[in-house]
């Protein structure tokens, strides 16, 4: 007969694990995420490769040396699989410049699976539940084996997320024409919402995208809930509409937790679109650029400045000279100009960004688009948008008058906000506390039926 695995005391702090995706867009704020529950008293470990690990590790080590808990927080680490990449494009950062190396990068996800079932084989007795990157789908089955909780970390909003979940569910292309302007309508949700072909992912032309996406949704809706970077005030509407309508899912918002580079015809439009604009700047462009500031198409340096590599995004959003965001509509970056209280002028391309956009600028009011039509996961397929749409779109955002001054203002009560959510008594600061009760008494539950059964 096989030994009973050892029970835990509930004197014993929650144990999770965190098993974030190896994107920087994904693994970051899951670990921003594990600092929130450490900081609320849970043991939290983080699994991730050798090359994660360490981007995460300053982030890990603030989180201990701030801690008043005495619960610390650790990172455990399996081999990055041997899939060809180059030590330098494991990080993720460089996936645009290589079709190949994006390709490879996502073979990662797969062959993680025997590694983190052996992770789980071996320490799942000290383990209380798992987050788990929404992408590691398979990640549900292993928890399921050693009978873990597992809750779906997603890396996007509540709205995007309900938006694919009804492109998934409802074939909305059935009765669409070809045309990839076509106007495309989302059922069932809190807005209206309509979209045209070109800006979502069309299953005729993504089919293994789509049926990924079906097995990463129906492990979600077989997990034992979900959690979102996000925050109830934010998108209301949303989080009602994930529990009671026919998703019926379990939801915890804990967001904020945490307060891309294009072609070069993209970032000689953007500089110029920034020119013509006449407004003041500060621009990010990624390391060895071909966009630099020695192009002559570079804008006024007596206007601007420019950042080549890193920049401390959230710190610079939260200056107050700051009156208006460039973005692609990654959540995050979404996310860090709502809760710093920021406009922002969106120019989506690939993913959640054509939602996310839909949600800045329709629902939120807080965004103007550049116009941008065509969802593609290569740099190199997107339509390249004209400067002068983007000084139109910078103008509106900036402008003291209309649209802008009412942007800003409504920006300002979003930030405020974010900022009251995470606070003691806040919706996400009430979230973490539910799902760590809702641990707790699992525990317990789970103890006492092993102690039955002795």
């Amino acid at each position: 007969m096989a030994a009973m695995a050892p029970t835990k005391n509930d004197d014993q702090p929650l144990h999770i694990l965190f098993f974030p995706f190896l994107l920087p867009g994904h693994l970051i704020p899951m670990a921003d995420m594990a600092t929130v529950f450490a900081a609320r008293g849970v043991r939290c470990t983080v699994l991730t490769t050798p090359v994660q690990g360490f981007t995460i590790r300053s982030v890990v080590d603030r989180a201990n040396d701030s801690s008043a808990t005495g619960t610390p927080m650790s990172i455990s680490v399996v081999p990055f699989p041997d899939v060809g990449l180059p030590p330098a494009a494991q990080s993720g950062r460089d996936l645009a410049t290589s079709g190949d190396y994006h390709d490879r990068f996502l073979q990662t996800a797969e062959l993680l699976r025997e590694p983190f079932r052996r992770f789980l084989s071996d320490h799942h007795a000290d383990i209380d539940a798992v987050v788990s990157d929404s992408l590691f789908h398979w990640s549900a089955h292993a928890a399921a084996e050693h009978g873990l909780p597992r809750i779906a970390f997603l890396a996007t909003s509540m709205f995007a997320r309900a938006c694919t979940d009804t492109l998934l569910r409802c074939n909305v292309f059935e009765s669409c024409s070809d045309d990839p302007r076509a106007v495309v309508s989302l059922p069932g949700l809190p807005h209206r919402v309509e979209q045209r072909r070109s800006q979502m992912m069309d299953p005729t032309k993504r089919p293994h995208e789509c049926a990924m996406f079906q097995l990463v949704h129906a492990a979600d809706r077989s997990s034992y809930g979900e959690l979102f970077n996000s925050f109830r005030e934010l998108e209301p509407g949303y989080a009602e509409h994930y529990r009671a309508t026919q998703l019926r899912r379990r939801a915890w918002l804990v967001g904020p937790v945490a307060l891309a580079s294009g072609s070069v015809e993209d970032m000689r439009e953007l500089a110029r679109g920034l020119d013509l604009s006449g407004k003041n700047f500060v621009w990010v462009i990624a390391k060895g650029s071909t966009a630099a500031s020695s192009d002559p198409s570079t804008p006024e340096a007596n206007r601007g400045y420019i950042i080549q590599g890193w920049a401390p995004q959230v710190l610079i959003l939260n200056h107050p000279a700051i009156g208006g965001f460039v973005t692609h509509c990654g959540w995050n970056s979404t996310l860090e100009a709502v809760s710093a209280g920021v406009p922002m002028v969106t120019w989506p391309r690939y993913a959640d960004q054509f939602y996310n956009e839909k949600l800045v600028v329709e629902v939120l009011g807080v965004g103007v688009g550049v116009g941008a039509e065509d969802y593609a996961s290569c740099l190199e397929t997107h339509r390249v948008i004209a400067g002068e749409a983007i000084a139109e779109s910078i103008r509106r955002v900036m402008g003291e008058e209309g649209d802008g001054m009412a942007m800003r203002k409504k920006a300002k009560e979003l930030g405020l906000m974010a900022r009251g959510a995470v606070e003691k008594g806040g919706s996400s600061y009430d979230d973490v506390e539910q799902l760590m009760e809702e641990l707790i008494a699992r525990r317990s539950s789970v103890g006492c039926t092993a102690d039955g059964q002795r």
